[in-house]
């Protein structure tokens, strides 16, 4: 299927979710990257999800890094460049949100790319070969292309792989896992 057909598909399906569908589905997820092989790593990327779009929920994912003393950094997008700029997530962090409703940091300590050892990449679908569609901005292509070779790239379903993406594009940055709320994929 096409990338513009499984954006509208999935984004239809994540509008039926509930609240407790969503917590629910969160919380699975999170259990699930428990069991995968990145604890021993030390600095992890998060997105924080736009509740708006009914996004996996992952301050769970977040209790859970601060509870292994991982450092977790978050990122601020500029719609111009499109390019993404990564921050530190400390105590003193304020958070806002911008005009798309994409929780932001204000600013805080930058990490530069190549620090982060594991990326958890928000999607709408992926495949069951590791690609993913977005929302179709290419922040996330461009930020995991400059991260170095060995970062672990996570995405994050409330559904399972749709069998093939048919419009991949050279510049789409595959994942290494998928975790949804049944399954963990591993490409």
């Amino acid at each position: 299927m096409q990338k513009k057909k499984l954006r509208s598909k999935y984004k239809a399906l994540r509008t039926q979710l509930s609240e407790n569908e969503l917590k629910d589905k969160s919380l699975a997820v999170a259990n699930k990257l428990l069991a995968l092989p990145i604890w021993d790593k030390t600095y992890f990327h998060v997105f924080l999800p736009i509740a708006e779009q009914k996004e996996v929920d992952t301050e769970l994912i977040l209790h859970l890094l601060s509870g292994k003393d991982k450092e977790i950094i978050i990122s601020k997008s500029d719609f111009e460049t499109r390019n993404m700029t990564h921050f530190l997530l400390t105590d003193n962090t304020k958070i806002k949100k911008n005009e798309y409703n994409i929780p932001e940091p204000v600013d805080g300590i930058e990490v530069p790319s190549a620090k982060i050892e594991v990326v958890f990449v928000p999607l709408l679908a992926f495949d069951k070969q590791g690609h993913r569609v977005g929302y179709g901005k290419g922040f996330y292509d461009v930020f995991l292309s400059e991260c170095k070779p060995e970062t672990i790239k996570i995405g994050l379903s409330f559904f399972e792989a749709e069998e093939l993406i048919t419009d991949i594009c050279e510049t789409d940055v595959k994942l290494d896992y998928c975790v949804s709320p049944i399954t963990v994929y591993q490409f």
